[in-house]
């Protein structure tokens, strides 16, 4: 035996069946014409023109490159489920990968041009070889007309994108780190300030929601309510399983797959001390009815704008006593909070009044030692032992939307009409902090809702979840049957 035929021995590469020339005739023949049906231009393409017209006026003379981003490996050749750049599927509506929007400065305007990889055709190998991208592998991708014809931009191969980013003589702003053969190509990869400066601006472009976001962000939240539902009727079968937190996400991500996209984030199913986890995603637990059960998940629409929603849940349908002195401490935080929006307040005044609610209550049960005035003062601070994070974050195609904008903007700013944001003050009460008395040791309660700022305060768009303890306890009984 040769050296390289004891190499291949131990090579296996890909497990498909080699391809002779006699299949690739036969596949390469007689195939029908199959267009996409009824095409038209889709309900956000006006939309997506007025935001790539205020990108436009920004940024005159230069050329901007927003990247949808690239397949990422999951394991092996497995991929994970591809989910676009949200400021590109913002400015397109498009969410195949390697998609590449470039505006090319006209005058004192732009041409917007999408650079895609269009329909793999029967007249080349790939619509049956490629396993990444062909067709019988992953789905119809449109033509390139029927892409410009839906989105409302015009379309080129995206063969053509290293030539045209290669012209010179033309400033050039990239979204960097989304797609590293974009960044091999431009003059200016990386967090150049230039770069940095794009980035700022597409995350502060979607602080203010339009009227096709505020509508797809309610459906999405409608979309969660009903998967919140789905969850309650679903605990008795939860409840007897040995991984129950697991049952519960499921139960819910059924619904996010049904309705929409999936989750906006992965969904957090967290009893008893897992509650006490801030971002408990294992969700490998037993569920006990004597505990709690702290629901964090939003559903995803097909447009990719999601809801973040929490509701903290007796398993047994009651409440304790202790549970339900608890909750009713962060319930009027919240309360407290959303109360405190209102346009031109400051972004950060709702936490504020969440966080004066939380240290008077824990002081009054002689749990925090010193008084709310001293706890919330910068130097102090003491009270975040039990609360620890901040009370809400915008939200939108992102679940923490506009993560790049500048603090002057967004954590600093003042809040605007057709702003989103949650409200989500909580109690996390580790199992082990001996500050406690025992009954609360091991206890974790959020109560989180979504809001859209309007002209006198701020409307709830989840106020089909009950909050207070026994609207609860009725929603759950009538649930239970």
């Amino acid at each position: 035996m040769t050296q390289d035929a004891s190499a291949d021995r131990f090579h296996t590469g890909s497990h498909d069946l080699p391809v002779s020339d006699a299949l690739a005739a036969f596949m390469s023949d007689r195939w029908a014409a199959s267009p996409l049906p009824d095409l038209a231009l889709s309900d956000i393409g006006p939309w997506t023109a007025k935001r790539r017209a205020r990108l436009s006026a920004r940024f005159p003379g230069e050329r901007l490159v927003i990247p949808s981003g690239v397949l990422k490996v999951r394991s092996n050749d497995c991929d994970y489920r591809f989910r676009p750049h949200t400021a590109y599927a913002y400015l397109t509506g498009e969410q195949e990968p390697d998609s590449v929007l470039v505006m090319e400065p006209v005058g004192g305007t732009h041409e917007a041009l999408l650079h895609l990889r269009p329909r793999s055709v029967r007249d080349t190998g790939a619509f049956f070889r490629d396993r990444r991208y062909g067709e019988f592998w992953v789905g119809r991708r449109p033509t390139l007309d029927e892409a410009a014809t839906m989105l409302g931009i015009d379309c080129v191969h995206l063969d053509t994108l290293e030539d045209r980013l290669k012209k010179g003589g033309v400033p050039t702003r990239v979204l960097a780190g989304v797609d590293p053969a974009v960044d091999a190509v431009v003059s200016e990869p990386g967090e150049t300030d230039r770069n940095r400066e794009l980035a700022q601006y597409l995350s502060e472009m979607r602080l203010i929601k339009d009227e096709w976001e505020v509508a797809q962000l309610q459906l999405a939240v409608d979309h969660t309510t009903a998967g919140f539902t789905d969850v309650v009727r679903a605990l008795p079968a939860a409840l007897g399983h040995h991984r129950g937190e697991r049952w519960i996400e499921g139960v819910f991500d059924l619904r996010a797959r049904a309705e929409g996209n999936g989750t906006g984030y992965d969904t957090i199913a967290a009893s008893g001390a897992h509650a006490c986890v801030l971002h408990w995603i294992r969700n490998d637990g037993k569920l006990d009815p004597k505990q709690l059960l702290l629901l964090d998940a939003g559903v995803e629409t097909d447009s990719l704008y999601t809801a973040d929603i929490t509701r903290t849940l007796p398993l047994s349908g009651r409440f304790s006593s202790a549970q339900r002195e608890a909750y009713q401490l962060v319930l009027d935080a919240q309360q407290a909070g959303i109360d405190a929006l209102r346009p031109g307040a400051s972004f950060r005044d709702f936490h504020q009044a969440a966080m004066r609610v939380i240290a008077e209550g824990l002081h009054s049960w002689g749990i925090l030692p010193v008084r709310a005035e001293e706890s919330l003062r910068p130097e102090s601070g003491l009270h975040r032992r039990y609360t620890l994070c901040s009370s809400g974050h915008m939200l939108g195609m992102d679940v923490h939307d506009c993560a790049k904008a500048r603090a002057e903007t967004y954590l600093d700013g003042k809040l605007e009409v057709g702003h989103v944001l949650t409200v989500e003050p909580g109690l996390y009460l580790q199992p082990d902090d001996e500050t406690l008395p025992v009954e609360l040791r091991g206890m974790g309660i959020r109560i989180e809702d979504d809001l859209v700022i309007t002209e006198d305060g701020a409307r709830l768009m989840s106020s089909a979840l009950p909050r207070d303890p026994d609207a609860i306890e009725e929603w759950m009984g009538t649930l239970a049957g």
